[in-house]
């Protein structure tokens, strides 16, 4: 796994972009502070399987099976990320955008772990290898 720590770090952390910055323009629109984590962190979740399907996992990124399983882990991604986005706004005197930096965060290290072992995994059951 940790061959792929590099260039995860540089996916994800272009994705976490894409979340905390889409999320900083929608909250203030936005009803509901977890509709706007949510679709952030959707449109993060396409740009960081395209980024590791390509680039770091070196994977066909249109794998129907590859991208089931990276969209079952997304999902649980998603319940950690929104979870604690509203748990730390609500419960600290944060700003918004901070308390989604912590959700990000969180979610980071279980999208690796499930990317790494499950979802990007060689045919036959062995991890991935760089």
């Amino acid at each position: 796994m940790r061959g792929y720590a590099p260039g995860y770090t540089l996916a994800g952390g272009v994705a976490a972009g894409v979340d905390i910055g889409g999320f900083h323009l929608l909250a203030p629109h936005l009803a509901h502070l977890l509709l706007a984590a949510a679709l952030s962190f959707a449109a993060a979740a396409v740009v960081n399987y395209t980024l590791s399907s390509l680039w770091v996992y070196r994977r066909a990124w249109r794998a129907p099976r590859q991208a089931a399983r990276f969209l079952a882990f997304a999902c649980a991604g998603l319940a950690l990320n929104a979870g604690v986005t509203w748990a730390l706004a609500t419960s600290l005197p944060l700003h918004a955008t901070l308390a989604k930096v912590g959700g990000v965060a969180t979610a980071f290290g279980f999208n690796f772990v499930a990317n790494t072992r499950w979802v990007f995994r060689r045919a036959g059951g062995s991890q991935a290898s760089p």
